[in-house]
């Protein structure tokens, strides 16, 4: 019986800063996933809501700029995309200010990043949400 060959799993990196969201792709593509790159919490609806990627996960900056914060982000993913794995990365401090009442406990991640780091913990949580869907 043929093995079925396993389709790299896709992630979204949304952060408004260009060369930390390049690099952190980049990283994350050398690591065997299929990365889509935004600018803004827009960029991120648009392609969802037209069908351009269908992902696994998506880790924003929780300074993302739109017509959405990164938290309302969250929610909005959530509620649509409910098998999407979520994490917001950032200053805690600001982030938590920011979020105001919209923040809910969830995976965060400090920056600056370390890519490392950033792919360990991607694969985790991305291992735990095939755990829960068995």
């Amino acid at each position: 019986m043929a093995e079925e060959l396993q389709q790299p799993q896709c992630l979204i990196v949304a952060d408004a800063d260009v060369l930390i969201r390049n690099a952190l792709a980049e990283y994350l593509r050398h690591c065997g996933y299929k990365v889509f790159e935004a600018a803004t919490s827009d960029e991120v609806v648009t392609a969802l809501e037209e069908g351009a990627v269908e992902i696994d996960a998506l880790l924003a900056d929780a300074s993302l700029s739109g017509s959405l914060n990164a938290f309302e982000l969250r929610i909005w993913v959530k509620q649509t995309y409910p098998d999407v794995e979520i994490v917001l990365a950032g200053n805690i401090d600001s982030a938590a200010k920011a979020a105001g009442h919209l923040c809910d406990e969830g995976p965060h991640l400090a920056r600056p990043y370390d890519p490392e780091s950033v792919a360990a913990h991607i694969k985790r949580l991305l291992a735990s949400s095939r755990r829960r869907h068995l």
